[in-house]
């Protein structure tokens, strides 16, 4: 279910097709620039109901490396 959120975050933010290989999903990737960025991060923040510190927010610069970053919220991809 997480795992559905989540990239139902990255379509919507990034307005990108579903059928992409989201495990290779990086920033700068598509449409993944910093406006964007900044749309994904309010997204995910909102369906998990959590608060990203500055840090995360500049490191989360991948699908993979989101993963990581939200699992020290609780949050399991």
């Amino acid at each position: 279910m997480n795992k559905e959120i989540y990239i139902n975050a990255f379509i919507e933010s990034l307005q990108i097709d579903e059928d992409i290989d989201f495990e290779e999903l990086k920033y700068r990737d598509y449409s993944w620039d910093s406006v964007a960025h900044m749309v994904l991060i309010t997204v995910l923040e909102d369906v998990f109901d959590i608060q990203m510190d500055t840090d995360d927010v500049i490191d989360f610069s991948s699908y993979k490396k989101g993963i990581e970053i939200l699992s020290k919220y609780g949050i399991i991809i």
